[in-house]
């Protein structure tokens, strides 16, 4: 591994992973995750968390190059999530003299993922404290729920340099050419997007702090365009739309409601909408689904009904979304039955439980296929989405 510096004493020594399948086993990251850990270098040395198990060879030979002949005396653990927390074993066997620096909950759990006696080694910090390695300090920000009841940053005070836990992090390898937002928002809305008035509360504390860069546990060192990236967690936590535009999303048993679907997402385009995302529930990435029902002000559920209720991939959905705190939306419903169309009642029911989601009164009703009467009510339905 070539050295890779944040600033001259803060060095980056994590791994990709670009073999892994499912992150969190259920995510898919068709260009991998990284999993970052960092060292500050001074008259005492900080190691800034471990790896996920599944790579903790490779982390450790990175970490022993930066090193050379010096042993860590510290190792920061900002979370205690097995992605992030896997190697702390092994890098207390590589490093017998390390202190490990956590909060009160961080050893509690510490103690239910790993057998070891570590009571002499433990450093406990909570909010504000502060830990002097020389010319740098850490100041500790404690993050609770955000989105583990442990989670802490640091903030290193002389080279302003935030270490930000999940916060500000996105799947993918480091070498991966994508668009941050895109992979970051669907990171944040899956893995941290139930927490927004957590991460509302850590912005506050964050707020008129210089800070001149951010090191996630995921995801890229961000340097540049600090704002951009701030604003962006501004917005999604708290639940405000991204974008303005509309996400149909449809489950389908044998194509009648797919049509109609895309049909509404035709009218929706000609009658001016700017954005329109059509999703398969019973077939694309449901995570992507969920970022795009956050990132649009408007939605419409289109729906066949299965058993008296609903089909089960859109079940799936709105439970999805009802977990991660789906609100401030407007909502357009399509159902369709061949006898006794339920779909559209029972979507109603879920999305009433739902804060400040708006559903619109009128609900269109296939009965088994498409005819021109069902044209015209997605017609009507589109334009009073349109005004919503």
């Amino acid at each position: 591994m070539s050295k890779v510096e944040i600033t001259e004493h803060i060095l980056y020594v994590g791994v990709n992973d670009r073999d892994i399948d499912l992150f969190e086993g259920q995510y898919v990251v068709p260009e991998g995750v990284a999993y970052n850990s960092y060292l500050i270098m001074d008259e005492k040395i900080a190691l800034m968390d471990t790896v996920d198990a599944r790579k903790s060879e490779e982390w450790l030979a990175n970490v022993k190059v930066i090193l050379g002949t010096r042993q860590p005396d510290y190792l920061v653990v900002s979370h205690m999530e097995p992605d992030h927390a896997g190697s702390i074993a092994k890098a207390v066997e590589e490093f017998p003299e390390m202190k490990i620096v956590g909060n009160a909950k961080t050893f509690t759990f510490m103690g239910q993922f790993f057998d070891m006696d570590i009571d002499a080694k433990k450093v406990v910090v909570a909010e504000g404290d502060e830990l002097v390695l020389g010319g740098h300090t850490l100041k500790f920000v404690m993050a609770p729920m955000v989105h583990w009841p442990e989670v802490m940053m640091s903030y290193e005070k002389t080279d302003k340099v935030l270490f930000s836990a999940d916060g500000f992090g996105k799947f993918g390898a480091l070498d991966a050419e994508e668009d941050w937002a895109c992979e970051a928002r669907r990171y944040y809305f899956n893995i941290v997007g139930k927490y927004g008035a957590q991460v509302q509360a850590v912005l506050k504390k964050l707020a008129g702090v210089e800070v001149n860069a951010i090191c996630p546990l995921h995801g890229p060192i961000l340097k540049e365009n600090l704002g951009y990236y701030l604003d962006l967690y501004d917005t999604w936590s708290s639940y405000r739309p991204e974008d303005e535009g509309v996400l149909v999303a449809y489950a389908s048993i044998y194509g009648n409601t797919a049509g109609a679907a895309k049909k509404i997402a035709e009218m929706l385009k000609e009658k001016g909408a700017k954005k329109v995302a059509v999703t398969d529930l019973a077939r694309d990435d449901m995570a992507e689904a969920l970022e795009d029902a956050f990132r649009y002000d408007k939605m419409v559920l289109a729906c066949s009904t299965y058993d008296g209720g609903i089909f089960p991939c859109m079940e799936d959905f709105l439970s999805h979304l009802k977990a991660k705190n789906y609100q401030k939306r407007t909502v357009a419903l399509i159902e369709n039955g061949t006898w006794a169309p339920m779909a559209g009642k029972k979507m109603r029911e879920a999305l009433e439980g739902m804060k400040e989601v708006t559903v619109l009164e009128q609900t269109v009703t296939i009965r088994s296929a498409v005819k021109e009467d069902t044209l015209a009510a997605l017609d009507a339905l589109a334009d009073a989405l349109i005004k919503a």
